[in-house]
Parts: C-alpha cells; structure tokens; sequence
C-alpha cells in the first residue's frame, strides 16, 4: 500500500484505539511472522478491518465502498479478468459509457500504475473507492459463474484427448501428458473456485467419480471415463512424490500447487486400495493472508475472554474437542498465533503438519522413522519448550506424556474425539489418566462443530414454524439449557448464483467452552457422571453448543437446520 508506516503509525495512534506500544509490538510481530502491520493488528483484534479501512478513507481521499451491498453485474466486472483483478487487488464495478467514467473498488487508491492501465485500456475517467479485502473477495466471486462454463469445455475436451493415449504402457509418461496435466490442474482449480476443503477420485466399476467437499458437505462435481482413472492417480502419485507402482498399500504425500495470483496452496494427498482401484483424497490447505482471530473463528465475546484468560496461564492442558473436519486444528493454530511471542519457545507434533507456522518449531508424526505422537512428544520435553502442542492424543502413552508434561510447567494444546466438552473427562479416564491428575492439569476444554454460513447475497427472514420451534424446544430440553429464549425469527438463502445455489457460503464454528473450575475440579478428582458435570457447568453460565448455535441462528449467521444437523452428530 502506498501508505509510509510513520503516516499509518500516526493516524491509528490519533483514533486512540492504538497505543504506541501496541504498534510496537505489532511492528515487531510482523516482521517475525512475515505480516503486514495490518494484518496482525486485526489478527490480534486490536481493531476490526472495517475500522480500519474507514481510519484511511482521509488519507486516500477516497470514498469507501462494501462491494456486498452493491447490485454488481458480472459482464462489467470481467471487463477486467480475473488474474489482473486478484494480483492488483481491484474490482472494476461500475461502468458508464455514455459518461466515459470507470469506477474501481481498491485496496490502495494510490496504485496509480493500476489506475492508469484501466484509463488507457477504456479510455476513460476512473473514479477509486476504498474497500476491504473481504469486500473484493465477494466481488472476485463474480467471475465463479464464467470459469464453471469454462471448466466443463476444458474437461470435455482433454478427456477425448486422454483417451486417445490411454492405452499406453509407459504410465509414467502418460500421466506427464498435457491432457492429464491439463484435467488435474482444472479440477483443482475449480475446488479453489467453489472454496473447497477436499477433493475425491472414486474409482468405480465404469466411471470414476469427482466429488468435492464444499462447506463440510459432499457434491459430486463430474464423472471421468474408467480409462482415465490410472492414468490420473498416477499423476497425483508422481506430484506428491509417491511410488506409483505401489497400488497395494495405503500412500500419503503432499505437494505445493501455483495459483494464478502468484500464491500457492498446499494439497495433502491420502491414496487407499479400494474395490475397483485407488481412491484419492486431496485436502487443500489454504494459506490466509493472516491468521484467524477468535472473532473469525465464531467466539462470543464472552468465550473468548475465558479463552485469553486461560492461555495466560504457565502451565497446565488446553483441549479441543469434535469430529474429524470439523476445525479443532484451526482452532488450535489460532490460540498458538495468540501465543506466539519472543518470549516463549513453542513446539509442536502433528499428524501432518498442516500449515507452516513462522517461529514454531513442528514436527510432523513419521511410522516408518519411528515418530509418533508418543515417543515424539517425549523428545520435544528435551527441547526445552514453554508451550507444546500435540496434534491429537489417541493413546494411553500420549496423554500419560502429556499429563506429565502439564504438571512440570508446560502449557499443553491438544485435540481429543468427543461429542461435547464435559466428555472429555471420561475419555482421558478410559485412556488410563487418573482422575485427580486430570482435576490437577486440565484447566479448558472447548468442543466445537463447523455451520455452513447463509448466503449473505440471498438472505431472507420468515417466522419459524410450529414444528421448528417443538423441535428447538426438544433440543433445549435435551441439551440441558436453563433457560433461553426462542427465536421469533429466523433466516435462510433462497439461493443465487454467488453461492450456487445452495443458500449457504463459507463455514463458522459453534462452540461449547468449559473452564475447569475449583468446584468442577472437586467433581472430577471424585469420578462423577460425566452428566453431573455437564449440569454444573451449565449452572456455572457454560454456553452450550446448542445455545450458542441459536444465538447465531437469531443474528442471521447460520440457520436452525444446521445448528440440529451438527449437535447430533
């Protein structure tokens, strides 16, 4: 941004929101992690990007500009393609002919190199507004409609062209080919595009089938040819470096896929044996622009203050608990960027690593050298750390370790299986731990699950109806709410093209957070029912999944099918 850091200084530290010492200490943290100032100020919520971007409006003598609450027309915005549009970060969203103006959404208004192309390239007046990065993330979902057309054509034809050199005995030549290149590349591409968390090839008897999981829930995408099926695992097998004459055995690999904007993604490949050949899952793991924040993640304020206060604390276990794919790695990572300073050392065993962390010392789990969580966490204590996060505790070895390492000064994050947080307890007790050591280590547990996000482009409200609210009215029996109050309306997408429509766009997460009490401590280290803990944590104000789920059902974020969808789970 054309914005010198003493003038950025100057004007967040007149809002009085900033003291000198916070732009200090952000100053330092960005050139640790690599982060714009910026970025870790709101990463750290130290001020909302919103704020933010209205602070700067003076100095860019720009107007702002919600790229969400415009009528945008997607013939206008592609007037400007896509590439061009996400590497300067500009959206062309509004253009009249007869008046010879352009108007351009812009992170930095200043970028007169930007400015100047698009006055050449029309020949005509640009007027800049001032928007945020969420803002022109909506507008870049404009282009979404044109590249699915595109995608279907380029597929069809590279699966004619496969075909043809199917029948080659040199696999490994053939899945160097351009036509296998070519449909790999769009298939992730297009998973990008519909903001996917995995991708699967599932070969069966005629066809092999495509599906991605989009917002927690499969789609089927395509159906290729069988012939094709060997031919592209073994371009999968070649890129994350796998054997790919080895169709026996379960494979894992990774490899690191270029984007068009110059920024990369990390794709974590599992290949397993199955009936008619092998089944691919590909996990995208997508590198922010900045850490998530406990605002992002879905935290009431109230939880997250328990949060902040609990990870202040030297020493004792952090654990998040809920189904597999349901964020608690997300979550981990968001409380270890809180905690990521100069002063600590920070280690971590994980199974894999997911996401690099700048200044954290990570391990990734290896069978076939001899780590596992076990013996590496063992190791990682001769390392001498502050903070250790262990990626999941699945055996008795790696929590009596981590136990241990809890009452010897060590603050300890990890991730268990369970369906809400009171159940914890039982589950570390069937590992084996003792129930005083858990009183004497475990001081949070936070169970969460992911809900799909409503479509904000086709949100409408209506009044629940009588079966809804006897349904809301059975789970707030069930989940052993005291009291609350049922809302009078509620709110879902219609459906539009923004979001495919589906109704929905993106995922945040609901969240039940126990802190471990003196009274809840006494409980435990007397091996009670899991029920009777539950009970007092909801007298001492815990905010059940449940609850917290309706609260955001009632502010729009979610809708009540979702919330009755995960806390069955």
């Amino acid at each position: 941004m054309h914005i010198s850091e003493e003038k950025f200084k100057s004007i967040l530290l007149d809002s009085g929101l900033i003291t000198d010492e916070e732009f200090k200490n952000a100053h330092e943290e960005s050139l640790r992690s690599g982060q714009t100032i910026q970025n870790v100020l709101i990463g750290n919520e130290k001020i909302t990007e919103d704020y933010l971007t209205e602070l700067l409006v003076p100095y860019y003598n720009s107007p702002l500009i919600n790229l969400k609450k415009e009528k945008l027309d997607r013939d206008t915005i592609e007037l400007l393609s896509e590439t061009y549009s996400k590497s300067k970060n500009v959206v062309l969203f509004n253009y009249d002919k007869e008046k010879g103006i352009i108007k351009l959404a812009m992170i930095d208004p200043l970028d007169y190199d930007t400015i100047e192309y698009v006055r050449a390239k029309f020949n005509a007046w640009v007027e800049t507004y001032l928007t945020t990065y969420s803002s022109l993330r909506y507008g870049f979902k404009q282009y979404k409609k044109k590249i699915n057309v595109g995608f279907d054509e380029i597929i069809s034809l590279n699966i004619e062209q496969s075909l043809e050199i199917a029948n080659e005995k040199d696999l490994s030549k053939t899945a160097a080919a351009v036509p296998i290149v070519a449909i790999l590349d769009n298939i992730i591409e297009q998973a990008i595009t519909l903001n996917s968390s995995d991708i699967h090839f599932e070969p069966l008897e005629h066809e092999l089938l495509v599906r991605f999981r989009i917002d927690g829930i499969m789609s089927e995408i395509l159906s290729l040819p069988q012939p094709i099926a060997p031919i592209l695992v073994a371009r999968v097998k070649i890129l994350g470096n796998m054997k790919i004459d080895e169709h026996r055995i379960p494979q894992d690999g990774r490899f690191r896929f270029e984007l068009d904007d110059n920024s990369n993604l990390d794709v974590r490949i599992n290949i397993m044996p199955v009936f008619h050949g092998e089944k691919v899952e590909m996990r995208l793991l997508k590198n922010s622009a900045r850490p998530l924040n406990l605002d992002d993640l879905g935290f009431s304020k109230e939880d997250g203050v328990i949060l902040q206060e609990e990870i202040k604390k030297p020493h004792g276990m952090i654990l998040v608990t809920g189904p597999t794919g349901h964020g608690k790695t997300t979550t981990l990572y968001a409380i270890l960027h809180i905690l990521n300073t100069p002063l600590v050392n920070i280690t971590t065993i994980e199974d894999p690593v997911e996401y690099e962390f700048p200044r954290v010392n990570q391990t990734q789990v290896n069978a076939k050298s001899g780590i596992t969580f076990a013996n590496g966490l063992r190791a990682l204590l001769r390392q001498n750390p502050d903070i250790i996060m262990v990626g999941e505790i699945r055996d008795n070895e790696t929590v009596e370790i981590a136990i241990q390492a809890a009452l010897t000064g060590h603050l300890v994050l990890s991730s268990l299986h369970t369906n809400d947080a009171p159940s914890a307890i039982p589950r570390l007790i069937d590992m084996k731990a003792p129930a005083f050591l858990i009183s004497s280590t475990v001081n949070l547990i936070i169970a969460q699950r992911l809900v799909r996000r409503i479509c904000t482009s086709c949100i409408e409200s209506f009044p629940p109806t009588p079966d809804m609210i006897k349904l809301i009215e059975e789970q707030v029996k069930f989940s052993g709410i005291i009291s609350t109050n049922i809302p009078t309306t509620i709110y879902r997408g219609r459906g539009c093209d923004i979001c495919g429509n589906s109704g929905f766009m993106g995922q945040i997460g609901i969240f039940e957070v126990l802190p471990v009490t003196e009274d809840i401590r006494e409980l435990i280290a007397k091996d009670v029912q899991v029920s009777e803990i539950r009970k007092r944590a909801i007298a001492n104000g815990m905010t059940t999944m449940f609850k917290d789920g309706l609260y955001k059902v009632e502010k729009g974020i979610t809708t009540i099918e979702e919330i009755l969808r995960v806390v069955n789970e």
